[in-house]
């Protein structure tokens, strides 16, 4: 269905005579989003939409993907990225709601593309309190903002906007269990690790940013770490968010164990074969404790990924204390709850088997 001109000034004309609200009746629900605004909502709606990094996995981890009525452009160019898309392929099969991609954050969609798809709620990503304001006066449809955490990183705005999403949907008890699920694990790792006492050092490149990177590619607060309490190389040259390390940092620290984003592993091959002396000169290369971990920083932070990243770095670093700790099996389980299906296999295939040593050091 396309909209044509006529129609969106019709559509304009009738929610300035409702007072703003493509919906008829007072409000049955005030919640406040993620940019503080106050937005009323008369029901629980059954037509979402969901824009802009990060919001779509969300709405699956609820289960609420079948009240979709359109998926970004850009979800559909790359489908084997994110599990959340893997686990839900009809996905692809709904109509386009937008360019989407980074391009997209903090910037009004297109409001003809919105309108023909007739949803009862939009939630969206990093779009400032304004421009939200604007969005909602001139669709007529209520916007809630929702957020990963500031410079498009992962914090405890995640677990807001679950619960946020989860209240807005009706799905409360749902959201719930997906925070006490990621909590649960977050308090195992956390009791493994360690907390008690010795601190190992481990350094991780090749880190997603806004496209793929090699080895200089870290993370100073790389969550995986942080559960593990494990000494982060990286946060000795910066206290959180990405950043590009000096190679010759790389050179001085000589991380015992070494760990691949297999996200950019391929740009670490090429660099690899071009300046074998430079990673001969660091004892993970030597000693082939360099491993694979399956990208979780594609459009926003893949959190059942990256839960599973920090069990193989745990099995790894901590071998005896994650000796009960099969990956593959502990990866299924995690996809089965928050996605609906395993996928550990799927993202081997993609990416190579979660811990291996990648294969051009074999």
């Amino acid at each position: 269905m396309r909209v044509r001109p006529r129609q969106v000034l019709l559509h304009l004309l009738l929610v300035f005579v409702a007072g703003g609200t493509a919906f008829a009746g007072p409000a049955t629900m005030t919640v406040q989003d993620l940019a503080g605004r106050r937005v009323d909502l008369p029901g629980v709606p059954r037509r979402i939409l969901c824009l802009a990094p990060g919001t779509l996995r969300l709405i699956v981890y609820l289960g609420a993907q079948e009240r979709l009525v359109g998926v970004e452009d850009f979800e559909k160019r790359f489908p084997t990225s994110r599990p959340y898309w893997l686990a839900h392929p009809e996905l692809s099969r709904l109509p386009s709601a937008g360019a989407g991609g980074v391009g997209a954050i903090n910037r009004i969609p297109d409001l003809e593309t919105i309108l023909a798809l007739e949803p009862e709620v939009i939630f969206i990503t990093y779009l400032g309190a304004r421009k939200a304001d604007l969005l909602q006066q001139r669709s007529g449809v209520p916007v809630i903002v929702l957020s990963y955490g500031s410079d498009l990183s992962f914090d405890e705005s995640a677990y807001r906007s679950l619960r946020l999403a989860g209240r807005v949907l009706g799905l409360e008890r749902r959201a719930a269990a997906v925070l006490s699920f990621i909590e649960g694990q977050q308090a195992d790792l956390a009791a493994r690790g360690g907390t008690r006492g010795r601190r190992p050092a481990a350094y991780v490149g090749c880190i997603g940013y806004r496209g793929t990177h090699g080895i200089e590619s870290s993370e100073a607060a790389y969550t995986p770490f942080a559960w593990l309490g494990i000494d982060n190389l990286a946060g000795r040259r910066n206290h959180g968010g990405h950043l590009f390390v000096d190679r010759e940092d790389i050179l001085t620290w000589d991380p015992p164990v070494l760990f691949v984003d297999a996200g950019g592993s391929h740009l670490l091959e090429q660099d690899y074969r071009k300046n074998r002396s430079y990673y001969r000169a660091l004892q993970a290369f030597r000693r082939k404790s360099v491993h694979l971990l399956h990208p979780y920083n594609w459009y926003l932070t893949n959190i059942g990924t990256m839960i599973c990243d920090a069990y193989a770095v745990g099995k790894i670093v901590f071998p005896d204390r994650f000796r009960d700790i099969d990956p593959a099996a502990k990866c299924d389980s995690i996809y089965r709850f928050l996605l609906g299906r395993p996928l550990y296999e799927q993202m081997a295939r993609l990416y190579g088997p979660l811990g291996g040593v990648p294969a051009f050091l074999h």
